[in-house]
C-alpha cells in the first residue's frame, strides 16, 4: 500500500487538470454529436499521457541528478523513494495504456491518429529524456501548447464528430495557453536549481520578469477567447474567473509559487467547466 501511495504521488495528480480540461471542452462543443465511448477513450489517452510524462520526467531528471535541489513536489528517483527502473516501468505502463486507447480511436476514426499519437509519445519522452532533451532548451512550453492544447482539444472533437473547425482550434489555443502557464510557473519556481544544473528552461532563458509577463499574456488570451472570440449567450461566465486570476497574481507577487501553481490548475478546470456550460446552453 505504501508503494502505491508513493507512485500515486509520483503521478502528480494535481497536474491532471491540464489533461482533463481540453477533453471536457471539446466534448461539450461536440454537442449532440458527442460520442461517450470515444470521449472516454480520449480522456484515458490524455490522462495516461500526462501521468507518463510525469513519470518520465521523474526518471530522466532523477538519473541526470537535476532534481537534487528541487523546490516543488517530491520526485521519486531524486528522493530515493523509488528505484529509477521502477519509475521508468511506471512510465511505460502509462504509455501503454495511452497507446491501447489511442489505437482504438485510430481504428474507429482515422489512421492519421497513429502518426499524431506517435508524435505525442516521442514528445512526452523527449521533454527530459534522451541525449538532447528539448525541455532543457526552453521548448517545453511549445510542446505543451501543441499537445495539451491544440492536439488534445482538436483530437477529442475529431474522434467524436470526424470534423475540425476554426472554433475548436480557438478552444485549443485557450487550453494550450493555460497549460503553458502551469509549466511556466513550474519553471519560475525551479529557475535557480534549473540554472545551476544547466537546464535552460524558457524561464532561465528569458528571465523571471518576462516569464511573469508571458504568464499574464497567456491567461489574458484564454479569457479573451472565451469573452470575445466566440459568440456565446453565456460568455459572461468568463467574468467569474477573474477573481481566481486576481488571487493567483497576488500569490505570484508574494512568491508563494506552489500555491499559485495549484490555483492555476484549478483555474484551468474552472475555465473548462464554465466554457462547457456556455457551450451546452448555446447548443440547447
Amino acid at each position: 500500500m505504501k508503494s502505491l501511495s508513493v507512485f500515486w504521488m509520483g503521478a502528480r495528480p494535481k497536474t491532471l487538470p491540464a489533461a482533463i480540461a481540453p477533453v471536457i471542452v471539446a466534448t461539450a462543443y461536440a454537442g449532440k454529436e458527442w460520442n461517450p465511448t470515444h470521449a472516454l477513450a480520449a480522456l484515458i489517452v490524455a490522462i495516461s499521457l500526462q501521468i507518463a510524462v510525469n513519470y518520465a520526467n521523474d526518471y530522466s531528471d532523477g538519473i541526470r541528478g537535476t532534481d537534487r535541489d528541487r523546490v516543488g513536489p517530491t520526485r521519486l528517483v531524486a528522493s530515493g523513494l523509488a528505484r529509477a527502473e521502477s519509475v521508468k516501468v511506471a512510465a511505460y505502463i502509462a504509455f501503454a495504456i495511452a497507446i491501447l486507447s489511442g489505437t482504438f480511436l485510430a481504428l474507429s476514426t482515422s489512421p492519421w491518429l497513429f502518426l499524431i499519437g506517435a508524435l505525442a509519445i516521442l514528445s512526452a519522452w523527449g521533454y527530459t529524456g534522451g541525449e538532447k532533451p528539448y525541455g532543457y532548451r526552453g521548448l517545453g512550453e511549445v510542446s505543451v501548447f501543441i499537445f495539451f492544447g491544440l492536439v488534445a482539444s482538436i483530437g477529442t472533437y475529431f474522434v467524436q464528430t470526424e470534423e475540425i473547425d476554426f472554433t475548436i482550434t480557438l478552444f485549443g489555443v485557450a487550453m494550450g495557453s493555460i497549460a503553458c502557464c502551469i509549466l511556466l510557473l513550474n519553471n519560475i519556481r525551479d529557475h535557480q536549481g534549473d540554472e545551476a544544473s544547466g537546464k535552460r528552461t524558457l524561464t532561465v532563458r528569458i528571465g523571471l520578469q518576462m516569464s511573469v509577463v508571458l504568464y499574464s499574456s497567456l491567461m489574458s488570451l484564454a479569457l479573451a477567447i472565451f469573452l470575445f472570440a466566440v459568440d456565446l449567450p453565456w460568455n459572461f461566465l468568463a467574468l467569474l474567473l477573474f477573481p481566481i486570476l486576481f488571487v493567483i497574481r497576488k500569490e505570484i507577487a508574494r512568491g508563494t509559487l506552489i500555491r499559485a501553481l495549484e490555483l492555476t490548475g484549478k483555474f484551468q478546470m474552472a475555465y473548462a467547466l464554465a466554457l462547457s456550460l456556455a457551450l451546452i446552453v448555446a447548443r440547447g
